[in-house]
């Protein structure tokens, strides 16, 4: 391949790959073509990209990016992978494929430009998301809302109900006597 190509290749990969700094790289090559075409469409559903390009352009694309590290993943057939709302999202979508699809094989990857190993990839798929952590967060934010809440409506509820009775009972006392 002539240098003007590989050039021209560089400049469509890095248009491709953006500002995305979080990248799984994972070996498709032992899935079949109905396979491999039904993984794409499905990660594409889920706004997840996958392109498959021969290592040393991807490596040079990515350092590039200020991508570093991926060079130990991008030995043998690889495709790199990236997008969703979050890298732990798309870990967690590549890990239910591979274990779906036992052909499937994922390498490493990097989050924020550093390198992770499989395990990392693995660790990452089973935390919670994005979402769930804002999730997380916001209850632990309300909870101490919600227990005052929840203190005044129990027994201070109960003592304000009484001290409302007393009073009505006084009230009432004191128009009979008038």
């Amino acid at each position: 391949m002539s240098k003007r190509i590989k050039d021209m290749i560089t400049v469509e990969i890095a248009s491709r790959l953006g500002t995305n700094r979080d990248f799984l790289v994972i070996n498709a090559s032992r899935l079949d073509a109905f396979t491999q075409n039904t993984l794409r469409l499905k990660l594409r559903e889920q706004k997840i990209s996958a392109l498959t390009v021969k290592n040393t352009l991807a490596a040079r694309v990515l350092s590039q990016l200020g991508v570093t590290g991926l060079s130990q993943f991008l030995e043998g057939p690889s495709t790199l992978v990236w997008g969703g709302s979050d890298i732990v999202a798309l870990s967690k979508e590549i890990a239910r494929w591979a274990k779906e699809l036992k052909e499937l094989e994922i390498k490493g990857g990097s989050v924020e430009g550093k390198p992770v190993s499989t395990a990392d990839v693995e660790s990452l798929s089973k935390s919670p998301g994005r979402l769930e952590l804002i999730a997380k967060i916001v209850g632990l934010m309300l909870s101490p809302g919600a227990n005052v809440s929840a203190a005044v409506s129990g027994s201070g509820g109960t003592v304000v109900v009484q001290i409302k009775s007393i009073s009505e009972k006084g009230a009432s006392a004191s128009s009979v006597t008038e």
